[in-house]
């Protein structure tokens, strides 16, 4: 039996059909725009659009044109993504009005017609830490100020005194659980949110059904069955309807086991966390070779690094029970447990580079402002 008959046999848990979608289906779908977080509240001046900015309680005399300067620059969060609707103050020592803008589409904010002097920039938005920035604008000068990022807020509000880690956890499963690559292939298993709150075992359990039951899940397995059956993979199954149903019963609980086993049910006895914790900084080796290790190295439900015996273990429990229904002729126990759980694991990493580079574009609902940790 060669390798590549093997390959086709393998079906991905649920949340591995992305990067087969990705393949088949690469410029089918336009990705839908990302919605916009809401616009911070603030008790503050009215805020104004960056290109309609103007002084709050200016009087109507303009500074000389020849000495007034220009102050821009750009705000981003965390990961990199440039910050939408981004409160933007700008104050000066010289009892100037107060002006206030909001960062634009491209994350960028501007103030024009300055009067030359000290000046300090104050970035605030809603789940971040405010950032301030000073500097000394010059006779006519157009004063960049450099990329300011926002760090996650520490700080535990009233708000939020007495919330469980339980509750944390479920409040980013919901937004888990709005991941979806183009709109509509579900993208569960992965956490954008590199300290998120670890999952209880019913957490985990409750992601892995509503995993295996997505109706993108059903689709990707009667795609496979359906190659399968126009290549006669496992002949003892036989054509026609009944081969085809067959074929879509052993592909679908290849699913089953491998997603209940690997994502919930050794993750709840091993207490290690069965998501994918997206990278998205440093060099591009660095995170190329993070994603090929992932299979092999995940979270602990403590947030420690450690071996992944949630994962290996699953892939190779999957091959095994996956010998109980492929036809008698194929059951050959090296090649179908062990050459299929090594694949599953080859097919993991493959996964998880994709999702380090490319899946995240796709995906337009994402936590922009993860919930304060307890």
């Amino acid at each position: 039996m060669s390798w590549r008959r093997n390959v086709r046999r393998l079906v991905p848990g649920a949340g591995s059909l992305i990067w087969l979608s990705l393949f088949v289906f690469p410029f089918g779908f336009p990705a839908p725009a990302l919605a916009q977080p809401p616009q911070p509240q603030t008790a503050q001046p009215e805020v104004i659009h960056k290109f309609d900015a103007q002084e709050i309680g200016a009087s109507a005399s303009e500074p000389d044109q020849q000495s007034s300067g220009y102050i821009s620059g750009t705000v981003l969060d965390k990961s990199g993504t440039v910050a939408l609707g981004a409160q933007v103050r700008l104050t000066r020592n010289d009892q100037s009005p107060i002006r206030q803008v909001l960062s634009g589409n491209n994350g960028e904010f501007s103030f024009s017609h300055l009067p030359p002097g000290p000046f300090q920039v104050t970035i605030a938005a809603e789940g971040f830490a405010t950032q301030r920035v000073s500097g000394a604008l010059r006779p006519g000068q157009a004063y960049l100020v450099p990329a300011i990022t926002l760090p996650v807020a520490t700080v535990v509000t009233e708000v939020h005194v007495g919330v469980t880690q339980i509750e944390v956890a479920q409040e980013q499963i919901k937004e888990q659980e709005k991941q979806r690559v183009f709109g509509f292939i579900p993208n569960f298993f992965v956490s954008y949110v590199p300290d998120a709150a670890p999952l209880a075992p019913k957490q985990k359990f409750e992601l892995a059904w509503k995993s295996t039951i997505e109706p993108f899940t059903f689709v990707g397995v009667a795609a496979l069955a359906g190659v399968q059956q126009a290549t006669n993979d496992f002949e003892g199954y036989g054509q026609g309807v009944q081969g085809y149903a067959k074929r879509f019963a052993a592909n679908y609980a290849n699913v089953i086991s491998g997603t209940f086993i690997g994502s919930a049910i050794l993750p709840s006895l091993l207490k290690q966390d069965p998501r994918y914790f997206y990278k998205g900084t440093g060099s591009t080796r660095s995170r190329f070779l993070y994603a090929l290790a992932s299979p092999m190295i995940c979270k602990g439900d403590n947030k420690r690094w450690q071996t992944n015996y949630s994962g290996i273990l699953g892939s190779f429990a999957t091959g095994g029970i996956s010998y109980l229904y492929y036809p008698k002729n194929d059951r050959d126990a090296t090649q179908l447990i062990l050459q299929n759980s090594l694949i599953r694991i080859g097919e993991s990493a493959l996964s998880n580079v994709l999702q380090e580079f490319v899946v995240r574009k796709f995906t337009p609902r994402l936590q922009r402002h993860p919930p304060v940790q307890p």
